[in-house]
């Protein structure tokens, strides 16, 4: 049985680490807050926007002729975007997408060359590992960064390669924060945009509104600003995500390290039981014998 001393160390290691962990809990709360909110208020403008699109669509009909619609027969690049974080202490948030993104790379990978940038230190690291794949520079410590302008480049790069033919398809993979215990990988295909007309919607539209200019115009401009914003909404996700999946991860550690100081208090006490009647044994014995 380890003696006082290494016990009461022990215990005093235990609630230093309590107390890291309790601060770490409370600081990916608040941030949890803010993070949560930007993520719920981008969904209602996707929402939206989206639905505008598929009214419009539905009136240009077959005259729109938009590139970022255009489906390729031959897919034989794709562009791969990996969402992760920069820093660890967040539980499965993390290996949970890259386990279940390096078979999906590899699956891609055999039949199309895969082009595949990945947004934080974890999955850069993580994701090394898979081969076959065309790597292209890595996002590291984005963390305080803009996401809007984050966004904003990346839908950029996103247009200009899909459009002069160096990507038939682009993919952004990340996870979707559903709630604080519910992050769930995701793989959504950005490029080409799918956008069904909604022919009820175009009747009731087409009743009540002349558009300036024609509808193939208005999509030419609202479909890049609709990539942006699923882009955006991706970088919103995995940062909720990230905050609700470390404060949880806190949580657990700071109730493990309450759990182990009450069993450790509870061993030191019997140490100090079994030492104090060890010396009263001692004591009786010593003077029995005199």
């Amino acid at each position: 049985m380890p003696n006082l001393k290494d016990i009461k160390n022990r215990i005093g290691s235990v609630k230093k680490t309590k107390q890291i962990t309790s601060a770490m809990k409370l600081v990916a709360a608040a941030k949890l807050k803010r993070a949560t909110d930007n993520a719920m208020a981008a969904r209602p403008y996707r929402e939206q926007l989206q639905a505008v699109l598929q009214r419009v669509a539905a009136v240009a009909g077959e005259d729109v002729d938009e590139p970022l619609l255009a489906s390729r027969t031959d897919v034989n690049n794709i562009l791969v975007v990996v969402l992760t974080s920069d820093r660890g202490l967040c539980g499965p948030f993390n290996n949970g997408l890259v386990r279940k993104t390096g078979p999906w790379l590899e699956e891609q990978s055999a039949n199309a060359t895969v082009h595949f940038k990945v947004f934080g230190r974890k999955g850069d690291t993580a994701l090394k590992k898979v081969e076959g794949l065309q790597r292209q520079d890595s996002v590291v410590d984005y963390g305080r960064d803009d996401k809007a302008e984050l966004a904003k480049a990346l839908t950029t790069d996103m247009v200009g390669g899909f459009i002069d033919g160096t990507y038939d398809e682009v993919y952004v993979v990340y996870n979707r924060f559903v709630n604080t215990l519910s992050q769930i990988p995701t793989f959504d295909k950005v490029l080409p945009l799918s956008i069904e007309g909604d022919d009820d919607a175009a009747d009731a539209m087409g009743a009540d509104y002349r558009y300036e200019p024609d509808g193939k115009t208005i999509l030419g401009t609202l479909l890049p600003l609709y990539l942006q914003t699923l882009v955006l909404q991706s970088f919103l996700e995995t940062e909720a995500g990230e905050h609700a999946a470390r404060m949880t991860a806190m949580e657990n550690a700071t109730k493990n390290a309450s759990e182990l100081i009450d069993q450790l208090t509870l061993d030191y006490n019997r140490a100090r039981q079994a030492a104090i009647t060890t010396e009263i044994i001692e004591i009786t014995s010593g003077a029995a014998a005199l």
